[in-house]
């Protein structure tokens, strides 16, 4: 199965989704929004709430994009275009599918990973979707609970914070 990107406005991802939706009625292709669960503070008060995983974009799973399927999905407002550009549309490759299929392991919705602090306050992760991905964490957060994780995709790089619970302090022997 492959994977295709389209670039949405941002924070319009899932307005986006709901109406690709509805053009695709007929297609075989399905639209995949990869989401994480966060907590934040509002209003003096910790919430967990939703945001896009990759920001900006929506994926398309399906062998192929029929003509038809390019043109319903690039009239429906909010499009900005394919990737790799639309006059070639490339599904996702190499690292980058394997850090995509990594977090659909989990889920369109990652949740919280579970992790523990050394004596020597590194961060080992237990169970998660962070496991595995220990190498491409820049910061950590303890208080919000948050690892900022350096995303790749198409040869573009950014950074995406991923929630965490804390399960216990490793004790130093």
């Amino acid at each position: 199965m492959n994977y295709f990107v389209v670039q949405v406005k941002t924070s319009e991802e899932e307005k986006y989704r709901a109406l690709a939706r509805q053009a695709l009625a007929d297609s075989p292709m399905q639209l995949v929004y990869p989401q994480r669960r966060l907590r934040q503070l509002r209003r003096g008060r910790w919430k967990d709430v939703l945001k896009p995983l990759y920001p900006g974009y929506v994926f398309l799973e399906g062998e192929e994009i029929s003509t038809e399927d390019y043109w319903s999905l690039r009239h429906v407002p909010g499009f900005l275009r394919f990737l790799e550009t639309n006059a070639n549309i490339r599904p996702v490759e190499g690292a980058d599918r394997e850090l995509l299929l990594h977090f659909l392991r989990f889920g369109e919705i990652v949740e919280k990973s579970k992790v523990q602090f050394g004596a020597d306050s590194r961060i080992r992760v237990l169970e998660g979707p962070l496991a595995g991905l220990e190498g491409r964490i820049i910061k950590v957060d303890k208080r919000k609970g948050r690892a900022k994780v350096r995303l790749d995709l198409y040869k573009s790089s950014f950074p995406v914070d991923l929630g965490f619970e804390i399960i216990e302090n490793a004790v130093s022997q």
